[in-house]
């Protein structure tokens, strides 16, 4: 016996649908089984026009004969379907805006050790280290128990958080008492890892681009240290196509700075200037640096 009016059975209806857009892009683990079960109780109680708790408590919202306007109904469901659409749009652009921004709060203090280490700064690369463990934790476990939809799908993502955090634990001895260079080395294998993270789950092209070119550049820097012109101008085909993949993404006045410094390096390896070369190598890689640390 129905229990249940027509604007009461739309309104469970949406109901239901916030329930199941909650659950499925906002919520894991245990709060998401719950929402899901609400969203079920609201959808079948609005096709059966029933209601066991309006029976229990004798309440009753349908009213036999009693019509509706019509423009109402018309309203309600063009506001259902709303719901619907901006509802799914807006969890998916929301929630893979905010992953980043936690991602990009975590993968800061990451750089900065990466940097300082390679830097031999003992003291920044503590500091930054510190902050990198507390922000991978947070991480990992809020990223563990709850998936939003960008990342849903990615079988491999919950591994490669405790690939990351295996390097970042392992390495407190080193930065805090060994051989900082050994250590940068080893915070080096995470790139990759957080590299093929961002491609299986289609993020910024500039940040992989980015990723990939510096993989490249420093293929190039290790020669024009030593002087090697002719391994400068072998490399330099490599490294110019991966710097192009980053000037699709972007090409503002500091990714122009890396093209003129990479491109200054290839013109002092022709001329065979290799007493420049050392320096112009350098003067790249702080462009990088510059760029990544922002943008990275």
């Amino acid at each position: 016996m129905r229990n249940e009016g027509t604007l009461d059975r739309l309104m469970r209806v949406l109901l239901a649908e916030v329930f199941f857009i909650g659950a499925f892009f906002w919520f894991g683990g245990a709060i998401s089984i719950v929402l899901y079960v609400f969203g079920g109780i609201m959808l079948f109680t609005a096709f059966t026009g029933f209601c066991a708790l309006y029976k229990l408590f004798g309440i009753n919202t349908f009213q036999k004969g009693k019509k509706i306007n019509k423009w109402v109904v018309i309203v309600m469901v063009i506001f259902i379907a709303g719901v619907i659409g901006g509802g799914i749009y807006g969890s998916i652009f929301f929630t893979k805006k905010f992953f980043l921004e936690d991602y990009n709060k975590m993968n800061n203090f990451y750089k900065q050790t990466l940097f300082f280490t390679g830097q031999n700064k003992r003291a920044e690369a503590i500091s930054n280290y510190d902050q990198l463990v507390v922000e991978y934790a947070v991480f990992q476990q809020k990223y563990t128990n709850y998936k939003p939809f960008v990342i849903k799908q990615d079988n491999n993502f919950d591994g490669d958080l405790v690939k990351v955090n295996g390097i970042v634990s392992g390495l407190k001895d080193s930065v805090y008492t060994g051989d900082l260079l050994l250590a940068h080395k080893s915070f080096e294998d995470i790139r990759p890892i957080f590299q093929e993270m961002l491609k299986r789950n289609n993020f910024s092209l500039l940040a992989v681009a980015l990723v990939d070119f510096h993989d490249a550049m420093e293929e190039i820097l290790a020669p024009a240290e030593e002087k090697d012109a002719a391994k400068v101008l072998a490399i330099y085909p490599l490294v110019d196509e991966k710097l192009k993949e980053v000037e699709v993404s972007a090409n503002d006045e500091e990714i122009q700075a890396i093209r003129r410094n990479l491109d200054d390096l290839k013109s002092l390896a022709s001329q065979n200037k290799i007493e420049e070369m050392p320096a112009k190598g350098a003067a790249l890689k702080s462009s990088f640096v510059k760029v990544y640390l922002s943008r990275g």
